[in-house]
Parts: C-alpha cells; structure tokens; sequence
C-alpha cells in the first residue's frame, strides 16, 4: 500500500493557487459539513481553539474521503505534539509564531527522522495506514509533508529571507492578527501599514520561488491577496461564519 500523495503541497509548490478557510469549530460534524463546499484546503485550529487530538484525528478521518486537503496548526512549535499529529496522519503542519531560521530549522526537524530531525520512530500508526504503507512511508513520508510557517511579528518580517530560505520550509503563512498587533494597530489587520508590510513580503517571498499564504475575513479580501501572488489564502473561519449568519437570521425576525 501506498501513501496518498499531498495534493495541497504539490499545488503550492507547482504555483496552483488553494483556496482555504479557517476551522475553529472542532467537530467531525461542522468538518463533515465544510467537505462538501469545495475548499482546495482547511485549516484545523489547535492554537486557539479547543481542538485536542482526538477530534483532529477525526476531522482528518472525515477530509481524506473528500477532495479538501486539512492542514493542521498545533498549539506551539513543539516536537511532542507535531510527533503525534503526524503519528495521526497529518501530513501539512502551519507552526505558528516562528520568529527566525532556528525556529523554522526546529519545525522542519519536529518533521524528520533521524538522522535528519528528531521526531520519534513509530511503525505502525494511522499516517503509514497502521503498517499497512510503512515502507512507503518511511521512504516518502518526509518528501510528503508540508512545513508551512507562520510570520506574525515584526521581528519575523525582519528575517522573512532567512526563514524561507530554511531547508524544508514548504511555505509562509502571513498572521495579519498578530502582525497588526505588533505594529501598533491591535484589531485591524487591514491597517495600511500592515497590509504594505505583507505585500513587501509576499514580493520578497515570489522573489525566492517560495509559496506564500494568509487568513483573511471575507472573500474581497481573499481575492485581493490572489491576485497579489498568494499561493494559499483561508477567506474566513467557520465560527465567524456560523455567528455572522446566526445573528443575521436573529435581526431578520420581530422582537419578543
């Protein structure tokens, strides 16, 4: 048996575009419902939602029977979860807050054997389809996984080159968020400077051949980043969609 080829990393790294959004509900229900709209990609939160890793496994359970790849951002760049995550069958990771080329080499190593990374040997578990694609795996399971990294300081725009020029960096993902916060703009990742800041580093990024990516709100906006080159962009999470939708209903009927 072999391993399923990563389909989001071979489309990012040929210069496909992906189109995402952004999963914070932690149920195999809400995954279940989001496979049938046609995303390219999803991104399953465990940094700051309560996702732990059995409803992870879940949700990647119900996205491998659909044509949605699930990307997975673990709470920190920390080698026992990523271990288990990648036990679990996640074969894209987004490590969140990496701040120089030795966090992004960190990440890269969480991801490898030896003597290549440090990341714990387990033969039999559901990514090499419980032994049943072990040979296959251990000869092109780390060619198969996507280590995205996340840039959310100014300091990490600072060493943008470095970081993406790290030895299996698959790509950078922009944390408007966190990157407004840090340049004095809490609250409003569309601030002009934070969006000048990002357009400079998805230049820099096209300039090195490296695929770059972004969370956004709404679907102008994802456009937007598109056209600016972006490689993968989430147009929106699912709480926020469930919310906005939920109070418009609400609005829409007579006070009681």
């Amino acid at each position: 048996m072999k391993i399923a080829e990563n389909t989001f990393k071979a489309a990012i790294e040929a210069g496909r575009q992906q189109v995402g959004l952004w999963s914070s509900l932690s149920s195999g229900l809400a995954a279940d419902i989001l496979s049938t709209a046609g995303f390219d990609w999803v991104l399953v939160d465990m940094e700051h939602s309560p996702n732990d890793l059995f409803s992870v496994m879940h949700q990647l359970q119900v996205y491998a029977a659909s044509g949605t790849h699930a990307v997975v951002r673990p709470p920190w760049n920390e080698p026992v979860m990523v271990k288990r995550l990648l036990d679990l069958g996640a074969f894209s990771l987004l490590f969140p807050m990496v701040q120089n080329a030795e966090e992004a080499a960190a990440a890269v190593a969480a991801c490898r054997y030896p003597p290549r990374g440090i990341r714990g040997v387990s033969l039999n578990h559901r990514g090499n389809r419980y032994g049943a694609a072990r040979d296959d795996y251990l000869e092109r399971g780390e060619a198969s996984i996507a280590v995205l990294v996340q840039i959310e300081s100014r300091a990490a725009m600072n060493e943008l080159e470095d970081i993406a020029g790290t030895d299996g960096v698959t790509g950078v993902f922009f944390g408007p968020a966190d990157l407004s916060a840090d340049f004095g703009h809490m609250g409003n990742p569309a601030h002009p400077e934070v969006v000048a800041a990002i357009r400079e580093g998805t230049a820099t990024l096209r300039g090195l051949g490296k695929p770059s990516g972004i969370l956004v709100p709404d679907a102008e906006a994802g456009r937007f980043w598109l056209q600016e080159g972006m490689a993968f962009v989430a147009a929106g999470t699912d709480q926020a969609l469930l919310a906005g939708s939920a109070r418009s209903l609400r609005a829409a009927l007579p006070e009681t």
